[in-house]
């Protein structure tokens, strides 16, 4: 399932009771997924790690009141009466099976031992699969029976409307944009490979060194040797902040790019700087110079990070000439 269909349906299943294990491989975004739902919901969210814990932390420890044993639950889990929230197990089948074991009880039952999930909590659980080179252990089919289960894929369209939303550098959008095969491509031996994790990792450090040039020696450290020698090359290419300033300056005469990827980073840099008005007046006269293809990709961008985009002169002309390109 892309990423925004698991939120849609997250956002339905944590209405009821039944619990739900997201699947993927690391890096693709599972546990960023978990927290806007929660979120979005005003939901707390309690997130443990299943690999960190020992098969008796859920139980609790025993203590003698009254001549009895009496089991004192402990304090990480929810206990609060009329609370309501997610309690997310995170790396679940990452836990030694005794550790899986002592989940039975409180995924399907809601309880443990002497312990009660209070009625306004639901439970979600996330973990790699075996196939991703991860340590895992086998989940029991008892356990497994007692989850909904879904499986995460990385897509482009949800991760570049997520990027464009979280300041990720429009160079990574860019390329990505250019070469969506390398949002993720995992090998088996890769120490580094790009991921959307990685990615994000890579425009942080873009963001730190301010070029490509200044940390090319780490690209490949982050995103993996074929993809790091790709974005490296594409970057050196590509559409530098002086001659989008150029653009911006003079948005009728100045020449455009003209491959591809120089559309693509042009795009990605209007977009991230969306919030100016002398940027969103320079893309309303743009779309005139744009194909309708790339003038189409740059309304829905811009109106994502500015709505008001649409009360531009040059953007309401292009919808007005182009209705059918953004049906």
């Amino acid at each position: 399932m892309k990423p925004s269909r698991i939120e849609t349906v997250l956002k339905k299943t944590i209405t009821g009771t039944w619990p739900v294990f997201l699947w993927g491989p690391p890096g693709v975004g599972k546990s960023s997924i978990v927290k806007k739902v929660a979120a979005d919901a005003k939901l707390e969210l309690i997130d443990l790690r299943a690999s960190l814990l020992d098969p008796t932390d859920l139980r609790g420890l025993p203590a003698v009141t009254e001549g009895k044993a009496v089991w004192y639950p402990p304090s990480f889990l929810p206990s609060k009466e009329g609370s309501s929230g997610i309690l997310f197990f995170d790396e679940l089948n990452a836990a030694p099976p005794l550790v899986q074991a002592s989940l039975y009880q409180l995924t399907l039952d809601r309880r443990v031992g002497e312990y009660r999930l209070p009625e306004g909590w639901r439970i979600l659980a996330a973990g790699n699969r075996a196939q991703d080179a991860s340590v895992v252990f086998r989940m029991p089919a008892a356990l497994s029976n007692r989850f909904i289960h879904l499986d995460f894929e990385a897509d482009i369209g949800d991760w570049r409307i997520w990027a464009q939303t979280n300041d990720i550098h429009p160079l990574v959008v860019g390329f990505l944009s250019l070469k969506p095969a390398l949002l993720f491509n995992m090998g088996k031996n890769d120490r580094a490979f790009p991921t959307p994790r990685s990615w994000e990792m890579l425009s942080t450090a873009l963001q730190q060194f301010e070029t490509a040039d200044a940390l090319a020696d780490l690209i490949q450290g982050i995103v993996g040797e074929g993809a790091g020698i790709e974005f490296l090359a594409y970057a050196r290419k590509a559409l530098s902040e002086e001659k989008m300033k150029a653009i911006l300056a003079d948005p009728e005469a100045e020449p455009l790019p003209e491959d591809l990827g120089g559309i693509y980073t042009l795009i990605s840099y209007l977009a991230a700087w969306g919030k100016e008005v002398k940027v969103r007046r320079a893309a309303g006269i743009l779309l005139g110079r744009l194909n309708p293809e790339a003038a189409v990709l740059l309304i829905r961008d811009l109106l994502r990070i500015e709505p008001r985009f649409m009360l531009d002169p040059g953007c309401a002309a292009f919808i007005a000439a182009h209705k059918d390109f953004l049906k």
